[in-house]
């Protein structure tokens, strides 16, 4: 765009009004917080909610329920589920929430059979404590990493939430984000605390389906085996049974895009008034400078680096911050029982950056078209 040797200048004249400068890196460092901080929920709420190929789990539900508590399948569907085609694994899970609506602060208990602990592990790195602690206590905790920050749990501490009460007696960490967010108790155990069911009734089943079976045709067998029976089933893929779940959220998700594009427009608003108010007042000093040999398509281009460098440096500012927030903040958005882990990396920052920078420039055309438009003589009678 311009060679290095005129970056000092475009630096001087943006660091000439100091006050003014500084203003316009926090109001374009505030907005672009909000545009990685909104970009980083959309990206966290697609990846959770995105059915792919390799995606081998189906979840089992009783048909036309939603929240956890009013969902209820005889756990003895188990054994018809497995005889089926295509199935590889069957795990019946009984799931008690303490807030069933959208929230960023849920328990979520999830009581499974002590046999199948090790098969799920297989994905779990244990921070604190064992699988074997677990099995040995029959009121015992395996908690999700996200949610033993979030309640400043760790192994040997007593928890009670949804009027359960356990110990928790490991940490764990895992890339699946529900596991991160739950507390894994014994089956048995939180049916008879707090099921209203009882022994025997489970609130859904987790299949696991072979390597080359398909998602939706094994789904349909399922549903089609109890379709007469008295409690029928309506199996989903898992990540559409989130996207399902977790309506709400993905509505509220798609209206913060908005949002997104609003905190652009507050960056172009501040960095166009920046800029014009710079080139008004150099106006004269740009005519020195032609006469040294200062080209207008060089001074146009001058100005659109100003313009691109106030925007990579506030764009850097708040994108950075953003990224640490969230990193830090530990927030999961959680509906009916299923969460979406908000999370952000790098590359958003580098997004939000590079339309800081677009942003910049795009703010800057005017001006500088403007200026390299300008004859000397004018500029030096321009008051």
């Amino acid at each position: 765009m311009i060679a290095p040797r005129f970056l000092p200048v475009v630096f001087k004249q943006a660091s000439r009004r100091r006050t003014r400068t500084l203003l316009t890196l926090l109001g374009v460092g505030a907005a672009m917080f909000l545009f990685v901080a909104v970009r980083s929920l959309q990206d966290s709420v697609r990846r959770a909610t995105s059915v792919l190929a390799a995606d081998r789990t189906l979840v089992v539900y009783r048909e036309n329920r939603f929240c956890p508590a009013t969902s209820r399948l005889p756990e003895r569907y188990k054994n018809r589920i497995a005889g089926l085609p295509g199935v590889a694994q069957v795990i019946p899970m009984q799931i008690v929430v303490s807030n069933c609506g959208v929230s960023l602060d849920v328990v979520t208990f999830r009581g499974i059979d002590t046999d199948k602990v090790d098969t799920i592990a297989r994905n779990w790195l244990m921070i604190e404590g064992s699988t074997a602690a677990w099995k040995s206590r029959g009121d015992g905790a395996l908690m999700g990493e996200r949610l033993a920050q979030r309640r400043g749990l760790s192994a040997g501490d007593s928890f009670n939430a949804a009027g359960v009460i356990v110990q928790v007696v490991g940490v764990l960490r895992s890339d699946e984000p529900q596991d991160e967010n739950v507390a894994y108790v014994h089956l048995d155990f939180l049916q008879r605390t707090a099921s209203k069911a009882g022994a025997g009734v489970v609130t859904q089943f987790n299949v696991t389906i072979e390597p080359r079976a398909d998602l939706e045709r094994v789904a349909a067998l399922i549903d089609d085996e109890f379709r007469a029976d008295p409690d029928p089933t309506r199996t989903r893929p898992e990540k559409a049974f989130v996207a399902q779940a977790g309506s709400d959220i993905v509505e509220i998700v798609g209206f913060t895009g908005y949002i997104g594009w609003g905190c652009l427009a507050v960056v172009l608003a501040l960095l166009a008034n920046a800029i014009v108010l710079g080139v008004q007042e150099r106006v004269s000093e740009h005519a020195v400078l032609q006469t040294l040999g200062y080209r207008g398509g060089l001074i146009a281009r001058m100005i659109v680096a100003e313009g691109m460098m106030i925007g990579v440096v506030g764009g850097t500012l708040g994108a950075s911050i953003a990224v640490l927030a969230v990193k830090l903040g530990n927030m999961s958005l959680t509906n009916q029982g299923l969460s979406v882990n908000v999370t952000a990396d790098w590359r958003v920052a580098l997004v939000g950056v590079a339309a800081a920078a677009g942003v910049g420039a795009l703010a800057a055309a005017v001006p500088a078209w403007r200026a390299a438009r300008h004859e000397i003589a004018s500029c030096f009678r321009v008051v």
